[in-house]
Order: structure tokens, then C-alpha cells, then sequence
């Protein structure tokens, strides 16, 4: 858990953040991938390119500690501005907070700059997965126990991150969010995107992710999207064709008028019947789904009651569905100035400081 008195010792921070960084410049070299230049220990070794996104790059490479394939993911310009600099913070203690096997967790951090003034760039090392749900759903036909399986391992994992009071929005950690936080309605992935965030509902659930469980496994088990909006409002024109139109009693939860406007102004439409639509899945798996995919998140199923579903009754297992510690997002919702976000990571950075300053 962090401790508030770490905000009373600023230079502490600064004295400390200098040391680990200056004990851990040696041993780097340096080589460009597809134009951008990576400094990384010796540790890592065959860098080849795997993915780039809005917020950073990501290679593949073999530790020469272990002997296994990891992925290295490089920031850009992390500490721009104090929002990259706490976006960039929240998204290493996140990866640091999970220990799951379903949850992608961190191996290592570190950085190549040999001081707190010319800290710019910083490496977190995970796991390297060599492929991912979207490739196997691509080059598959997955059977009904498989479906099983993965949506299991899915809940679970959700189960996990929820139960540290964290949402995870189909993303990786860099865009999850505390569940107190107010959220921009424009991050999850158009077609698993819950329809309180198309709504700009700005106060969602954790249930926002049971969602985006629910589009991934109704795609599993028809073959295709089972939303495929060419736009937001088209989006919401999709799931609603399913779920039918809202009631009016979730109209009166939207906080934005311009989104009850548009609501009322949509035609009225019935709520399909699943089993139509899902004509491949049997009656447990149906029933699973509209429990998944209710338009109102505060009367969808929650990950845990997911779990105790009957679907799962054959592979349920209460001792493996693990809870995590809660995170302490304390400092994620600081306004410090950039030298003191610098000073954070500096610490953390060196993990002989992980214990002394609270941290773990």
C-alpha cells in the first residue's frame, strides 16, 4: 500500500530516484527497429518488432536469464506533459499490482538514462504471447468446449482485476481506470464496446467489461461480430436492434440529455430472441449471454456470478478463481508536478527501493 508521508519527503525522492537510475546505466546497447531507436539491457537480446499503437511500440525478445521470449514494450514521450507522465505511472504499478496466470503482469522495468534530469524513456518487460483470441477465432472453428474454456479463463481473470476495484475496458492497463474515476466515452473497441460508454455514462461499472465478454464470446460461438456498428451511434443502433429499446427507466440514469434525446427519438424496437440469433450454442450458453449482454450495466451479471453460472458447472472451480489485493490508486490521481512524476519512477525503477518507500 503506498503511504501518504512519501508526498513529505520530495527530496529523499529526487536523492534516491538519482542513485538507481545511475546504478542502472551500464550494460545497454542500442538498435533502431522500424525508426525508432530501443536502449535496452544486454538482458534482451534478438529485438524484433512486434506492434506499435497511440502510446508506444512493442518488440519481442529472448531473456538471456531464462532463456524465454519476452515482449518489450517502449512508451513514447512518456513524461510530455503531467498526463503522460500519470498515464504512463498508473499503467507500471497496474502491471505490478497483478499476479494471475490470466492476467498479463510485469517481469521487469527499466531504463537507460543515467539521470532523473535526463530520464525521458522507460522499458516494461511481460510476458511475450505469441498469438491472441482475434488469430485463433480467424484460423479456427472452436468447438463448444473450448468456448467454455476460454470464456472461463476470461472471468476469471476479470474476477481478479475486479476484485482490486479496477476496470479493465478490453485494454491493456495503460487506458483501465479505478472505478471511481469519471472515463471518456471513446477507448474501448468499437464492437465490444458497452453501450454506457457509448452513452458517455460517466460513472460506469466494472460490468462494462461483462460486456465486451459477451460480444467476444458471441463471436466465438457464431463465427462474426455480433454488433458491427460503422460508427458510435451506429453501434447503438446494432445493440439495440438485439436488446431492444431502453426502458425508460434507463434513460433517466443517462447523464447526458443530448443521449436521452437521441434515445427518445429511436424507434421502438423488441428485444430478439438470443436463441435465434445464437443458433449454435446450447440453452446454458444463451442464457449466460443475456445475462452478459443487458443494456442497463447495474442489472448485468457481474464476472463472479458469471463464474457460478451453470454453463461452467463442469469446470467450475471456486479455489482457482482467486481474488486480488485491492490497488491503492492514491498517487494515479495526484497533480504533481513533472520532476516529482520523475522522481516516482526513478524510485520504482530500482526495486532495493520498493519496500523502503511503501511501494510493495
Amino acid at each position: 500500500m503506498i503511504n501518504l508521508e512519501i508526498l513529505q519527503r520530495q527530496e529523499g525522492w529526487r536523492e534516491e530516484g538519482e542513485a538507481a537510475m545511475t546504478a542502472l546505466r551500464k550494460g545497454f546497447y542500442r538498435q533502431e527497429i522500424t525508426k525508432t531507436v530501443w536502449e535496452v539491457t544486454e538482458r534482451y537480446r534478438e529485438l524484433q518488432a512486434v506492434g506499435s499503437g497511440a502510446y508506444g511500440a512493442v518488440c519481442s525478445a529472448i531473456d538471456q536469464k531464462s532463456g524465454s521470449k519476452v515482449a518489450i514494450k517502449k512508451l513514447y514521450r512518456p513524461f510530455q506533459s503531467k498526463l503522460f507522465a500519470k498515464r504512463a505511472y498508473r499503467e507500471l504499478r497496474l502491471l505490478k499490482h497483478m499476479k494471475h496466470e490470466n492476467v498479463i503482469g510485469l517481469l521487469d522495468v527499466f531504463t537507460p538514462d543515467p539521470s532523473l534530469d535526463k530520464f525521458n524513456d522507460f522499458y516494461l518487460v511481460m510476458p511475450f504471447m505469441g498469438t491472441d483470441l482475434s488469430k485463433i477465432m480467424k484460423h479456427e472453428k472452436l468447438t463448444e468446449d473450448r468456448i467454455q474454456f476460454l470464456v472461463y479463463q476470461m472471468l476469471k481473470g476479470l474476477k481478479y482485476i475486479h476484485s482490486s476495484g479496477i476496470i479493465h475496458r478490453i485494454l491493456d492497463f495503460g487506458l483501465a481506470r479505478h472505478t471511481d474515476n469519471e472515463m471518456t466515452g471513446y477507448v474501448v473497441t468499437r464492437w465490444y464496446r458497452a453501450p454506457e460508454v457509448i452513452l458517455n455514462w460517466m460513472h460506469y461499472t466494472q460490468t462494462v467489461d461483462i460486456w465486451s465478454v459477451g460480444c467476444i464470446m458471441a463471436e466465438m460461438v457464431t463465427g462474426r461480430p455480433l454488433f458491427k456498428g460503422n460508427d458510435h451511434l451506429d453501434q447503438l443502433t446494432e445493440i439495440m436492434k438485439v436488446t431492444g429499446t431502453p426502458t425508460q427507466d434507463f434513460v433517466q440514469k443517462l447523464q447526458s440529455q443530448d443521449a436521452k434525446n437521441y434515445i427518445k427519438r429511436l424507434p421502438q424496437v423488441q428485444k430478439k430472441d438470443f436463441a435465434a440469433i445464437l443458433k449454435n450454442a446450447n440453452a446454458s450458453a444463451v442464457n449466460l449471454l443475456e445475462k452478459m449482454l443487458v443494456l442497463d450495466p447495474e442489472k448485468r451479471i457481474t464476472a463472479s456470478e458469471a463464474l457460478a453460472h451453470s454453463y461452467f458447472e463442469t469446470i467450475h472451480d471456486p479455489d482457482e478463481e482467486n481474488k486480488a489485493e485491492k490497488y491503492d490508486d492514491t498517487f494515479d490521481n495526484m497533480d504533481l508536478p513533472l520532476d516529482e512524476w520523475k522522481c516516482m519512477f526513478g524510485i520504482v525503477l530500482n526495486s532495493s527501493f520498493l519496500v523502503t518507500m511503501g511501494l510493495v
